[in-house]
């Protein structure tokens, strides 16, 4: 729903981001005051909105000013911006029964543009007529308008309720605000061995994100990593930042339906041989040199990713898939296996049972991850035994504070690990995360 309000800010006319209120997030109605000195344009109100996504099935208006007359219809003309509002309809001179050019009126109803380029004028059907409205009254217009496609029972796509909404382990083909983005910090605290070694990681991960169209987004991603590590004999720790990831995704497909929206997008990121290199030596860990260079915060040098995402929401209920690649290159000899991934996402609406404006949502949601990495290498060395296969459970919730904050928390338990003798077996995986939209 941000991502509405915002782009309706962007009009001239429009008043303060805070002031466009979400009214019916059921019925999809929003309502906001225009500036009372602006004039209105109901075909602007459906261009800038068609830009964030959405498409504008109508719109009502509410305007305060003075009756006119000329000999093709009736007019009313704003008290303060002074702009015209042509009268039409079969109601017309029903409602405006025994009134006369010059009465001061508040008329509400039907909204649109009408003709093309400097012919254009804004018309009106009226469907409430009040006589002597401007005594002591507000004079600026009132809109309000619907949304085709959008509303009805809790989610209809909860990343379009809320753009700062996504899966949490998932990558999601939704975009966040138009020309605008999201910042998201998130805490990994990571349990792992291999035999008596034991690892505990706790990474701080900040991701920023900017949507300059309405089809792309880019964001950037750094994580900062601590580690501490026992063997029974020996124990150290370690920290640094992690590798910086550029990130592009572009959005190629989305169909918007009646309680409903799908989605798809292409992911490509590039890993940046930035972050922490230097490893434990053997006299710090007894482990071999492949082991040991897996207590870094990174994993290898420069690396592509490619990433293909799905997603669709029908009422409260949200259901959504990636499948991402990863082609490691070597820094100074190692890097892990390139990997595949395949993630599924299952959300539904728990809160609240009755549902009419957003914001204070309760989502439980139920991922699944599946990690096959191939062959890791020393010195140019493929290593044997560093290869695994992982299938993790990651049941999670997410909590609609504000319309731009959103809180979540999640937990991957392993099902399945297929893991080689020399691969860091993960015994749990607990996030904790926050994203704010600007």
């Amino acid at each position: 729903m941000y991502n509405i309000q915002k782009a309706v800010s962007r009009l001239n006319f429009a008043p303060k981001l805070k002031e466009i209120e979400v009214t019916d997030i059921k019925a999809g109605i929003a309502v906001f005051k225009p500036k009372p000195d602006k004039p209105v344009s109901y075909a602007a109100l459906k261009a800038v909105l068609k830009k964030a996504g959405y498409e504008l099935a109508s719109s009502e208006i509410t305007v305060a000013g003075t009756l006119a007359r000329d000999d093709a219809r009736w007019w009313v003309v704003a008290e303060s911006s002074g702009q015209r509002f042509a009268l039409e309809g079969a109601s017309v001179d029903q409602a405006l029964d025994e009134m006369s050019a010059g009465e001061r009126v508040e008329i509400s109803g039907g909204w649109k543009t009408a003709g093309e380029g400097t012919k254009t004028l804004e018309v009106i059907s009226p469907r409430t007529v009040k006589k002597d409205a401007l005594k002591g009254h507000d004079t600026s217009a009132t809109h309000s308008f619907v949304l085709a496609g959008f509303g009805a029972s809790a989610a209809v796509s909860p990343a379009e309720i809320l753009k700062a909404l996504a899966p949490i382990r998932t990558t999601s083909p939704g975009l966040t605000v138009y020309r605008g983005g999201a910042v998201t910090p998130r805490l990994f605290l990571v349990k792992q061995h291999l035999g008596d070694l034991n690892v505990s990681r706790q990474t701080f991960q900040l991701s920023v994100s900017y949507t300059p169209t309405p089809r792309l987004q880019l964001e950037a991603e750094i994580p900062f990593s601590r580690l501490t590590f026992d063997d029974g004999v020996t124990s150290g720790s370690g920290e640094g930042f992690g590798n910086l990831t550029l990130w592009g995704k572009y959005r190629f497909y989305r169909r918007v339906e009646t309680w409903g929206d799908r989605q798809a997008a292409f992911r490509f990121g590039l890993e940046l041989p930035t972050g922490k290199k230097s490893a434990p030596s053997e006299r710090q860990v007894r482990a071999p040199a492949f082991v040991r260079q897996q207590l870094t915060p990174i994993s290898g040098g420069l690396s592509a990713h490619l990433d293909a995402a799905y997603s669709q929401a029908r009422g409260r209920f949200i259901f959504g898939g990636n499948v991402e690649g990863s082609f490691r290159s070597a820094r100074d000899g190692f890097r892990l296996g390139h990997e595949l991934r395949i993630n599924t996402d299952l959300e539904y609406v728990l809160l609240p049972l009755k549902y009419r404006r957003p914001t204070k949502e309760l989502f439980i949601l139920l991922e699944t991850n599946y990690v096959d990495r191939g062959l890791g290498r020393v010195a140019g060395t493929a290593v044997r035994g560093s290869s695994s296969r992982e299938y993790f459970l990651s049941p999670g919730l997410q909590y609609v504070a504000t319309s731009r904050l959103v809180f979540e928390a999640s937990v991957q338990i392993p099902l399945v690990r297929e893991t080689g003798p020399q691969v860091l077996r993960t015994d749990h995986n607990i996030l904790i995360g926050a994203r704010y939209l600007f």
